[in-house]
């Protein structure tokens, strides 16, 4: 999977929506306004940055060292880096689903009103 078909599978998710927050280099994905993914365009390899559960990222450090590391610029706990190349493709998406599910079951009561209505 390479950044493009990254992008593509992040916007066909419900309620998804990018920007570029940040710097004009670093492509977010958000889901009702709540970060979930980070791709920062002009890194060497191509990574991307998930938002994931403490136990989890711990548990996927340890098992796939050195291809999923603590994101640098963001919470070390709460944010795994991984590089595209090294990933095979369902791996991502099971990662991003991860990423995706655990913004969503953190919204409030409104805006999970809001997002069952989309």
């Amino acid at each position: 999977m390479n950044v493009e078909e990254f992008r593509n599978y992040c916007l066909s998710k419900k309620g998804v929506t990018e920007e570029f927050p940040f710097d004009k280099v670093t492509l977010v994905f958000k889901v009702m306004g709540k970060m979930f993914a980070l791709v920062p365009l002009e890194r060497i390899p191509s990574q991307v940055n998930l938002k994931c559960d403490p136990e989890r990222a711990i548990e996927l450090r340890d098992q796939y060292d050195g291809i999923v590391m603590p994101a640098y610029h963001m919470s070390k706990i709460h944010w795994n880096t991984l590089y595209f190349e090294q990933l095979p493709s369902e791996m991502l998406e099971e990662l991003t689903e991860h990423s995706y599910d655990l913004v969503v079951s953190k919204f409030t009561k409104k805006m999970k009103a809001v997002w069952e209505a989309l």
